[in-house]
């Protein structure tokens, strides 16, 4: 373990030190144990960085809500009802899992500033977190590499945080899907399954528009179908029209929008109000992207919006990373109940991922007989995951750079069912799917020539 000076100087050299002074020996002091394989006496300190006010703070709740009830299924009790910064606990058998959550507000220095106040300060054992990888990135160089804390990434999903040697490392694990996994999954079926032969590109202009470029055109490209395009754009931008005609001029059977809810309306409306003749594919987003995008369905396409006119304006198909009914298994079922109980939504796109890294640390805790930070992580490296929301061994950690893989679904949207509009607050939901995506076939391989991670 690194001496507390050695973190102060190392913090110094890449930045850290505008936040922190000196860190302490978080996560080198093994709690009690039974030698592995039982219960586990003592305390685990998790620092979770989530963006819990402001725009997106849905985005940092419904992460924090699938982290809660993945311990809560490992008590067997409903997860706690968490919707602010503050400290709280969780008694798994018997280890303590305290949860110190802070607020990183969706911006990097606030991520940073939180996650060295975490390690520093409150001494936590492991950090979880952010909900943008822009934020996932800046703790990884200044704070939890410098600081040898194991730092479980989430729902950030940037294929880079554990793709690229700049971020990945042996105490960086990410259970959550990343667009890497998108791609692989819905672009690979749109090119063996659709007639689909040149596609454009459309993206926000910052880290997840670009990742999902990068990582469709690759894997586009891998399967035959040729990209003619690719335009970035500003988020919020609206004027898509050119855009439009421009993938027409290149001759493209289809357009991929990169966007989140603040760009995706505009530019679902323009292809759907259009006679353009392209499809539009990516991925299914969140509740709040949902109803957005089911508004301008809606509004362009007439109501009662149903699945065939969807269908018929080649809008779709998506891949889903998680939703609530793409997977039937005792345990999905448990999280579906007790989550919609609790938080009065279904449990949404990130839930599945984040409940997973609850579920795998308390799984290390348990197989290390310890709840040090080091021996959990060393515990989690190349697990496979016995409780998710996916089923039983669900997910598994890749030893070559600690991402786990997991299957994918792909399906159309569709109107949502009278029986889940009690809590599921959008006009559409992702419909039956038409294909499951093998774990094996969703990830980076370790020979991949995007891949440039070795633990």
């Amino acid at each position: 373990m690194a001496s507390d000076h050695t973190r102060r100087d190392v913090l110094k050299a890449t930045g850290g030190a505008a936040t922190a002074a000196s860190f302490g020996l978080a996560g080198c002091i093994a709690g009690d144990s039974d030698g592995g394989g039982g219960t586990v006496s003592g305390t685990v300190t998790i620092g979770v960085m989530q963006p819990v006010s402001g725009g997106v703070k849905y985005y940092g709740l419904q992460s924090l809500w699938g982290f809660l009830s993945g311990l809560g299924y490992k008590a067997d009790e409903a997860p706690p009802n968490v919707t602010a910064a503050g400290t709280t606990t969780i008694e798994v058998d018997e280890t303590t899992y305290e949860l110190i959550v802070e607020d990183s507000q969706f911006v990097p220095d606030q991520a940073q500033s939180v996650a060295t106040s975490l390690v520093e300060d409150d001494e936590v054992d492991l950090l979880f977190g952010t909900a943008n990888s822009g934020s996932a990135r800046r703790v990884i160089e200044n704070v939890a590499k410098p600081a040898e804390t194991p730092f479980v990434v989430g729902p950030a999903a940037a294929a880079d945080v554990t793709s690229s040697s700049e971020f990945c490392g042996e105490n960086i694990f990410r259970a959550s899907e990343n667009t890497a996994m998108d791609a692989r999954s819905g672009g690979r079926y749109v090119a063996q399954n659709t007639d689909v032969e040149r596609v454009y590109i459309m993206a926000a202009d910052y880290s997840f528009g670009q990742a999902v470029a990068a990582n469709y055109k690759s894997v586009l490209e891998a399967n035959g179908v040729e990209v003619v395009g690719t335009d970035f754009v500003p988020q919020g931008y609206s004027e898509f029209e050119g855009h439009f005609q421009s993938a027409v001029d290149a001759n493209a059977d289809a357009v991929i929008g990169g966007f989140t809810v603040q760009t995706l309306p505009a530019f679902l409306s323009t292809g759907l109000a259009g006679d353009w003749g392209l499809r539009m594919f990516g991925g299914f987003a969140t509740r709040i992207t949902a109803n957005a995008v089911g508004g301008v369905a809606a509004n362009v396409l007439g109501t009662p919006l149903t699945a065939e006119k969807m269908e018929d304006a080649l809008l779709g198909p998506f891949t889903t990373r998680y939703h609530w009914n793409q997977y039937d298994n005792s345990i999905n079922d448990w999280f579906v109940e007790n989550y919609s109980s609790v938080y009065g939504t279904l449990p949404d796109l990130f839930t599945s991922g984040t409940f997973t890294a609850a579920s795998s640390i308390h799984q290390a805790v348990v197989d290390a007989g310890s709840t040090a930070g080091a021996d959990i992580a060393a515990s989690m490296r190349g697990m496979t995951v016995a409780d998710t929301p996916k089923g039983e061994d669900g997910y598994t950690y890749q030893e070559y750079n600690n991402q786990a893989r997991s299957a994918m679904t792909v399906a159309y949207p569709v109107p949502t069912s009278d029986e889940w509009k009690d809590n599921w607050d959008a006009s559409i939901m992702p419909g039956e799917p038409i294909e499951t995506v093998g774990a094996d076939q969703v990830t980076l391989p370790a020979d991949s020539e995007d891949m440039d991670c070795s633990l």
